[in-house]
């Protein structure tokens, strides 16, 4: 929610169980920065649960038919966004590329090629006077008609219209789909998601005369029905946000990184340290967001520090974080040098800390400057040690993320009623339900906020603390 309000100047922000609603004029560009969020859809509806208590089958399936063929103009205006962001995306890419690869030639070239270089801009030009002369009879005709139409809403117009005409004639070369559907609660007990998939795929052929094609479909509608709500959407990307280009070994999930190293509000000139920094994956996403800053990571072993550098070198900030072979309780570093600690304290089967939590706790507080920030990611187990090790208890607000999915948090873009598109992320939210979650602080480190994130089968807590005086553990 802070970031799409920051980065997406984004408006009605809204939270509703795993997801959050919010309305932006952003163009997939701007989309694509989100950090967030796993994956981003384009509304297409949302409305209240079905009712599966004390109706039949046959009476849900006639409900989910009347999902599409209630309000097929909802159905006619994502459609007709999502096609136009594509368009506009397509032409942002070719006007980029023809400005970033001009042509280029050697002194000396041959008389053909000159030949083809002047052929080659004199049909640039006609193309430009063309589309001049298109531009210029669109809005003649537009002026005349006394309808002020934008570029947005003319597309969407045309593209309602062939959508139209496709469910009139059925010609299901027009678009083909398929139906991706996910269910919980209520509904899953007593629906499966094939059987979901299958009735909202003849509902749609029946109204536009699309084809189904499960392998390599134009377009892909995906469905969410729990308990809370039911949302229809399709995907704007094709591969998630979270699989970021510039991470060649993933270790801790990309969102959850990010989402740590915003907590941890970094600032220009800082010295940031992770001291379990794995693969590195908490500083990579520090450094891109944030990067004239000082990072450094450490850990103690050989194949994480060489996964981490091949990272580093794979997202192009070699140079920007320095890696140290060194113990989380010995780091060779002053008291109190350290402007922020963010690091990710292992958990699981593979890693069983135990009571080396405290010490952990007791090295990082060492390096930490007085009014610094830690950033730490904590298993349940982990709390519950740190509780053990002292008597003492604090209230805190909590503000819950999580995702009902394993491994997938999630973000939606909407259509608003003002015909700009609004968005939904799961990623990394917060409920605004206030609850106590008890744990102790040590010495100096006095706790700031807590948050609930999901890693798939397992849940952690981001915990930020202050360091508040000189005194250690």
């Amino acid at each position: 929610m802070r970031e799409v309000r920051v980065r997406l100047q984004a408006t009605q922000v809204e939270y509703v169980s795993g997801k959050v609603f919010f309305t932006t004029c952003s163009d997939l560009n701007m989309l694509k920065t989100l950090k967030s969020a796993e994956r981003l859809f384009l509304l297409i509806k949302k409305q209240f649960p079905f009712n599966v208590s004390s109706v039949s089958k046959g009476k849900i399936f006639y409900e989910m038919q009347r999902f599409i063929s209630d309000d097929p103009e909802s159905w006619l205006n994502a459609i007709s966004i999502w096609k136009n962001l594509l368009e506009l995306d397509a032409k942002k890419k070719k006007l980029s590329q023809g400005v970033a690869n001009p042509l280029k030639r050697k002194m000396g070239e041959n008389d053909s090629i000159i030949a083809k270089k002047v052929k080659a801009e004199q049909m640039q030009e006609t193309q430009k006077n063309r589309e001049c002369q298109l531009e210029k009879q669109i809005e003649e005709e537009t002026l005349e008609r006394g309808d002020f139409l934008t570029e947005r809403e003319k597309c969407q117009e045309e593209l309602q219209n062939d959508v139209a005409k496709a469910g009139d004639t059925h010609d299901q070369n027009d678009l083909t789909f398929r139906v991706s559907c996910r269910c919980g609660g209520a509904i899953a007990k007593t629906l499966s998601a094939q059987e979901v998939g299958r009735i909202i795929g003849i509902a749609l052929m029946k109204q536009f005369g699309w084809k189904a094609d499960l392998r390599n479909p134009n377009l892909e509608i995906f469905i969410h029905l729990n308990d809370i709500y039911s949302v229809m959407g399709i995907p704007v990307f094709r591969v998630p946000l979270a699989s970021r280009a510039y991470i060649r070994t993933a270790g801790l999930r990309s969102t959850i990184a990010w989402a740590m190293a915003s907590v941890a509000e970094i600032k220009a000139g800082a010295f940031v340290l992770d001291p379990m920094c794995g693969l590195g994956t908490i500083l990579l996403e520090a450094a891109k967001e944030w990067p004239d800053v000082y990072y450094v990571g450490a850990d103690v072993s050989d194949s994480q520090l060489l996964g981490a550098c091949d990272n580093l070198k794979a997202a192009g900030l070699t140079g920007k974080i320095e890696f140290l072979k060194v113990s989380v309780i010995e780091l060779p570093l002053p008291s109190e040098s350290v402007d922020i600690i963010i690091s990710d304290i292992p958990f699981g089967k593979k890693f069983k800390l135990g009571k080396d939590i405290k010490s952990i706790l007791q090295e990082m507080e060492r390096v930490l400057h007085v009014g610094g920030t830690m950033v730490l990611l904590l298993s349940e187990d982990h709390r519950r040690r740190l509780k053990d090790c002292e008597g003492s208890s604090f209230p805190l607000n909590s503000k819950g993320s999580h995702s009902d999915e394993p491994g997938a948090e999630k973000c939606l873009i909407l259509e608003g009623k003002t015909g700009i598109s609004e968005t939904v992320s799961s990623s990394f939210e917060a409920n605004h339900q206030e609850c106590l979650h008890k744990m102790p602080p040590f010495g100096s480190l006095v706790p700031v906020e807590c948050y609930k994130v999901s890693l798939g089968k397992t849940d952690a807590f981001i915990h930020k603390y202050k360091k508040s005086s000189s005194s250690g553990l």
